[in-house]
């Protein structure tokens, strides 16, 4: 039984990887897209918004799935149907053709995305204490391997669609080949490996994990608190992504190769972040992970909102990126154990309304720069980190975490 539920993390790891490669060898490609297809940037970006409409849609459709036929079917179903449609992209010849390919493209990554963190759920609570975020910090890791092998496809001279295709190929195979780790039916195998292994309870250090419980009253609406929270959190991530390499060059006249740092050291702070989150979950709790990590964020933006100088936006952008780590794979955790019946559901109503903050964070702040200086408009991203600090205490409704004994954070 330990064996198997080893395998199951490992396979879900594996997935969080494939679906990071596949969404990054999108992005590495997008320069070469926009000049094949003939578009200027506006023209992209509006197409753009179909990618995010393909990943909602997709998102809703395969969170029910997976609650109804498992994960073993809907994840590899998913990731081979983003495999596939990786190269539609790269086929594309005009805009029409280029908004269908993202839109289908779209539609399977949101559908993988959404049935792996659903399976993550019950892994992690089959495992009795936090894993969510070690996940998270994968699919970055994905991304790091789609530029890498991009970048030596392209100085090798083999073209984007043969790129695309190859890396589509491959992450067909691994998906398939990943199949047979997974759990059968996610909710009942996570709720036999807990009863098989503890009775009525699983203790992993001093984290308690009681069994699935049926869903309490009022948990929809908690289910719905915990998307709000998500939207904030990833509104504020999509900013950082589209905005902060803009910020140094524009408001403190950096060079563009500098500037391209501030981007980095966002994500390189998110990926440490993560891989360090689970441990603090499991000494202090989600609600204290993501109430203090908001806070950190918090302070991080203002520093790069207020500080004249490079160095003080180098540490903003990091402070920023660190307290963001652990806030979209505790909400999703959460939303996973609120009923693990209803696992994938609850997962893809608050997986789909932050991406759709994410999408609407580089819109919003640039539509502020109308009003304000652009540093001045991450004001805004102060405000909603401050609110989500306060909002944390949604997590302490479920008592299923207490760390040294006492009730704090989402129950695992």
């Amino acid at each position: 039984m330990e064996r198997s539920l080893h395998g199951a993390r490992v396979a879900t790891y594996v997935y969080f990887v494939l679906c990071g490669t596949l969404m990054g060898a999108w992005v590495v490609h997008i320069p070469a897209a926009e000049e094949r297809v003939g578009i200027s940037h506006a023209t992209l970006g509006g197409l753009l918004v179909l990618l995010g409409l393909g990943a909602f849609v997709g998102m809703q459709v395969a969170g029910p799935l997976t609650d109804r036929l498992g994960a073993r079917v809907v994840v590899p179903a998913t990731a081979v149907l983003c495999g596939a449609s990786l190269v539609l992209p790269g086929l594309a010849r005009d805009p029409w053709t280029l908004a269908g390919a993202l839109l289908v493209f779209g539609a399977c990554n949101g559908g993988l995305d959404v049935s792996m963190n659903a399976h993550a759920v019950h892994v992690e609570k089959a495992y009795g204490r936090p894993v969510m975020s070690g996940f998270h910090a994968t699919f970055s890791v994905g991304g790091v391997l789609a530029a890498l092998v991009a970048a030596g496809a392209t100085s090798a001279g083999v073209s984007p669609v043969a790129t695309m295709a190859a890396i589509g190929g491959g992450s067909i195979v691994i998906a398939l080949a990943s199949v047979r780790a997974l759990m059968p039916s996610a909710s009942a195998t996570s709720a036999a490996l807990v009863a098989g292994e503890t009775d009525e309870t699983c203790t992993a250090g001093d984290v308690k994990h009681p069994s699935p419980a049926v869903a309490r009253p009022g948990m929809a609406g908690r289910v719905w608190l915990l998307a709000v929270l998500a939207l904030m959190v990833m509104l504020c991530e999509g900013a950082a992504n589209d905005w902060s390499a803009l910020h140094l060059r524009d408001v403190l006249g950096a060079s563009t190769s500098t500037a391209a740092f501030a981007y980095g050291t966002f994500a390189a702070a998110m990926t440490a972040g993560r891989l360090l989150a689970d441990r603090l979950v499991a000494r202090f709790g989600s609600m204290a992970v993501l109430r203090h990590g908001a806070t950190t964020a918090a302070v991080g933006i203002t520093l790069v909102a207020l500080g004249p100088w490079m160095w003080t936006a180098f540490t903003g952008w990091a402070l920023f990126g660190l307290g963001l780590a652990g806030g979209v794979p505790q909400l999703l955790s959460a939303a996973g154990h609120a009923d693990p019946a209803a696992a994938g559901a609850n997962v893809s109503r608050v997986a789909g309304l932050g991406y759709v903050g994410m999408l609407a964070g580089p819109a919003v702040i640039g539509w502020l720069t109308h009003l304000v200086d652009l540093n001045h408009t991450f004001v805004l991203l102060t405000l909603l980190c401050v609110t989500t600090a306060v909002g944390a205490r949604v997590l302490r409704t479920e008592p299923d975490r207490t760390p040294h004994g006492e009730t704090a954070g989402v129950g695992h």
